[in-house]
């Protein structure tokens, strides 16, 4: 560190990420162990700036959580009233019955940036200190290895990594245990799973990338509380995708298109794919003028039971996301993120009951998980995603006897793989022709970053990290004609041509929308994603 002195804050409990997992975690600590003090850091500018969802909220862990939400006046308005499930062609759009897990009575449209915020007013109505604009960027440990907290990162390095005038070391946040809740492929989190070997007992972690944007349409267009999913166009048979469309309130309409990312073909752009889909007849027609007015993207965990790693290790444990807790046929991972932040808060108030827990490893919550509500959920779930690895046929299959005939109690568990091995070479593969964005219902990654509101100060080291700054060139180009150009859905990776009339790697960090599609999808896995200086990134008001 430079001989850096770093000032040093104390607390019982340290949670990186303000997050539904996060949020929930502190709450319930807070509830539990009045005494405790907890800290959460949020890498955002403000809480919620970097929450996006599509998002249809199952209230039932925050029932549980807060009994009285209503009252409290969470912002759970909209009740989801009408399912529809469509099979999309190119033209036809054919309704078919909506899986039984995809029924939403109940639950409620919502923001998931706006409940994220009320959240972190509960929290601090019980005494909970939240620092956004903060991110966790190392993860601390005491002399026997154990976790002992997190710095943040160091602020004022220019982009040749040399301190300016604003310098400023980072913090150490010391706790005597620590809460990871960084959403999906959280950085740190990745440190821990490698440190711990947390991941080696299960299956490799599966994700997607959904993208979604916020649309305000015409009033005799808008039917609020409407939900609507579609399998199909304009996915091929092989690769696993669909999308969502929720009418929110005010003729807002939250509109998304989620692409596996164990995708093979090295041409296919997720962002295009979706602006392709709202060419769709029966999707435009609700569009057809109106005026987008957000947008985003983020990597969503699809592995299910059996790519959940384990979930404690000395000093700390994983909630959320980052660890894996999403129901894919569902389409919903709030409830849970909120229920695993409540399981390892209440594993953790037990730990604080007994001896002096610092750096104690919390053994307990996966035993709580184990015996949960959530664990059978997931359970019910865990084929239904990796039965779509042998193509969209097969699996659309096999999800409808899965839950038809055997209820998700099939006497087996299919294997999830990694994503990045699934790619095929450019070879081997099909060029796709997208059209152009006519800049009125399809658009372009740039004109798409400008609305996602996403700024990063310019003179700072690069937060997106090769390994071996030769391999786009030297690997990933000849044999995939370099993907990242297409993956990343915010312009950030190009391939141009050098002052020698070579081919050059460019990164455009200052875009970056923070959605780890990167860190996941580089069939070297050369790049790694970290947390850049200060709350940089996007600023998800409403997302």
């Amino acid at each position: 560190m430079d001989n850096v002195t770093r000032d040093v804050m104390n607390y019982d409990v340290v949670i990186v990420g303000a997050g539904p997992s996060g949020l929930s975690a502190a709450i319930r600590l807070k509830q539990l162990k009045p005494e405790l003090t907890v800290c959460v850091l949020e890498k955002g500018s403000e809480v919620g700036a970097h929450l996006l969802s599509g998002a249809v909220i199952e209230p039932r862990a925050l029932a549980e959580l807060i009994p009285d939400w209503k009252e409290k006046g969470a912002p759970l308005k909209v009740e989801a009233t009408d399912d529809r499930f469509y099979f999309l062609t190119e033209k036809k759009a054919f309704r078919l019955p909506t899986p039984p897990q995809m029924h939403n009575k109940g639950n409620y449209i919502a923001s998931l940036g706006v409940f994220g915020r009320w959240l972190a007013e509960q929290a601090q109505a019980l005494g909970v200190e939240i620092y956004a604009g903060f991110a966790a960027a190392e993860v601390l440990y005491d002399e026997k290895g154990a976790v002992k907290g997190v710095a943040t990162g160091d602020m004022g390095i220019d982009k040749h990594g040399n301190k300016t005038a604003a310098y400023q070391p980072g913090m150490e946040l010391h706790a005597k245990q620590t809460v990871f809740a960084e959403g999906c492929r959280g950085s740190l989190t990745k440190m821990l799973m490698k440190k711990f070997s947390l991941d080696k007992d299960c299956d490799p972690q599966t994700y997607g990338i959904g993208i979604k944007e916020l649309w305000e349409v015409p009033k005799e267009k808008h039917k609020q509380g409407l939900v609507i999913h579609t399998a199909g166009w304009p996915m091929d048979f092989e690769t696993y995708g669909g999308s969502f469309m929720y009418h929110w309130e005010n003729n807002i309409v939250s509109i998304g298109f989620i692409v596996g990312l164990d995708y093979k073909n090295p041409y296919l752009s997720p962002f295009m794919e979706f602006q392709r889909f709202k060419t769709h007849p029966e999707v435009r027609k609700y569009l057809e003028g109106g005026k987008r007015i957000s947008y985003g993207a983020r990597a969503l965990v699809e592995g299910g039971l059996q790519s959940l790693p384990k979930l404690s290790f000395p000093g700390g444990v994983l909630v959320g996301d980052t660890a894996g807790f999403l129901n894919v046929p569902k389409i919903k991972g709030t409830h849970a993120a909120m229920k695993s932040g409540m399981l390892a808060a209440e594993a953790l108030a037990e730990l604080f009951g007994a001896d002096d827990p610092t750096g104690k490893e919390c053994t307990a919550y996966r035993e709580k998980f184990d015996k949960s509500w959530l664990r059978e959920e997931l359970f019910r779930a865990r084929n239904v995603r990796p039965s779509f690895h042998k193509g969209f046929i097969l699996g659309f299959l096999y999800s409808a006897i899965d839950t038809v005939l055997f209820r998700g109690k099939a006497p087996w568990t299919f294997k999830n793989h990694a994503d990045y091995a699934q790619l095929r070479k450019a070879k081997d593969s099909k060029k796709i022709d997208y059209p152009k964005p006519d800049g009125v219902l399809t658009f372009d990654r740039l004109s798409s970053v400008f609305v996602s509101n996403t700024n990063h100060e310019e003179d700072q080291p690069c937060h997106l990290k090769l390994r071996d700054p030769n391999i786009p060139i030297a690997v990933n180009l000849p044999e995939y004609d370099e993907p990242a150009q297409r993956y990343c859905p915010a312009a950030v990776y190009e391939v141009v041509t050098g002052a020698d009339g070579k081919p050059k790697f460019q990164i455009n960090a200052q875009n970056c929308v923070h959605c780890k599609t990167c860190d996941i999808k580089d069939p070297s896995q050369n790049i790694d994603w970290t947390t850049p200086q200060g709350g940089g990134g996007p600023n998800y008001s409403n997302m």
